[in-house]
């Protein structure tokens, strides 16, 4: 005997029918007439030649049969959902991917506005996000863990990794502080700074060397309250009042209006610098191109 052919929506319908528990809640769940549901539940049992339902005090209640049916209906209904995910996987599987090690003193303001611009270029893009100190980063980079690092400093001379630092472009600093703590300060930049408490980068960073230069040239001395590598947790304390800090001139704005701070003064004797080092002398990741080609128009208009 040959197969019997019958129509799998009315399969997957009859499977609503045992899930919702009757025809009148299948049929209100999926948007039809009761007596749209009751037609086809009854052409697949004519399909089938066999009886799916029996009724007892006014109940729908499956026949062994029904049972049986309902068993292939749930398979079949759940290798469905399966083959919907595995599309989408593969989907997933076949969007471009970019492993982005960040320098821990690289602003979260600037990495995001460059991490946007690979974005632009291609909105399939899966961005992975590594967080790092510098030279822990150019360790990953020399062994393909991260595709690109984006820092502060580029590959200096001693490092032992082949890394090619590539210029995203600079700006001067601006030094902010919360409104309560910038009137406590005496006036004229930077002598205002002389005694004042301070949030410093983390010693040994380009921008914590460039600010020490600043204070020795013009001879202020201030009292320095800490030294952060994690830049977003210094703009919080800034913002509670415990001390001035410097922040790119690039991202000036966005710092004043999300944390609610003030300029105190503004400086290009120091200048606040970022690179994306990779392994190839030229950029060959159009999307890492693209954060460059970014960074050096953005970042150079902000003198």
């Amino acid at each position: 005997m040959g197969r019997v052919p019958f129509n799998y929506q009315h399969l997957l319908l009859f499977r609503a029918v045992v899930v919702e528990g009757g025809a009148s809640a299948a049929a209100r769940r999926l948007g039809l007439a009761q007596a749209t549901v009751s037609e086809q539940l009854k052409r697949l049992e004519t399909s089938l030649g066999t009886d799916l339902f029996t009724r007892v005090a006014g109940r729908l209640v499956l026949t062994d049969a029904g049972v049986r049916v309902s068993r292939y209906a749930e398979q079949i209904a759940a290798l469905g959902e399966d083959l919907a995910a595995s599309l989408v996987a593969d989907e997933d599987a076949r969007a471009p991917r970019l492993v982005v090690g960040l320098s821990d003193v690289v602003p979260k303001l600037v990495a995001a506005r460059l991490l946007r611009a690979a974005w632009r270029f291609d909105e399939r893009l899966r961005i992975v996000c590594v967080e790092d100190d510098h030279e822990r980063l150019l360790a990953q980079l020399a062994i393909h863990a991260v595709d690109v690092v984006l820092s502060d400093a580029p590959a200096g001379r001693s490092t032992l990794v082949r890394a090619y630092s590539h210029d995203l472009g600079g700006c001067g600093v601006s030094f902010v502080a919360s409104p309560a703590t910038a009137q406590r300060l005496g006036s004229g930049f930077p002598k205002a700074l002389h005694g004042a408490p301070v949030l410093m980068p983390a010693r040994g960073t380009s921008l914590s060397r460039d600010l020490t230069r600043f204070f020795e040239r013009h001879g202020v001395h201030p009292q320095v309250r800490g030294e952060f590598a994690d830049s977003a947790l210094m703009k919080v304390l800034g913002k509670e009042g415990i001390g001035v800090f410097a922040v790119p001139t690039a991202i000036e704005s966005a710092v004043r209006q999300d944390y609610g701070l003030v300029v105190v003064g503004r400086t290009e004797e120091v200048r606040a610098s970022f690179f994306a080092m990779t392994v190839d002398r030229r950029v060959r990741n159009a999307a890492v191109a693209a954060m460059c080609r970014h960074g050096r128009s953005w970042l150079d208009r902000a003198e």
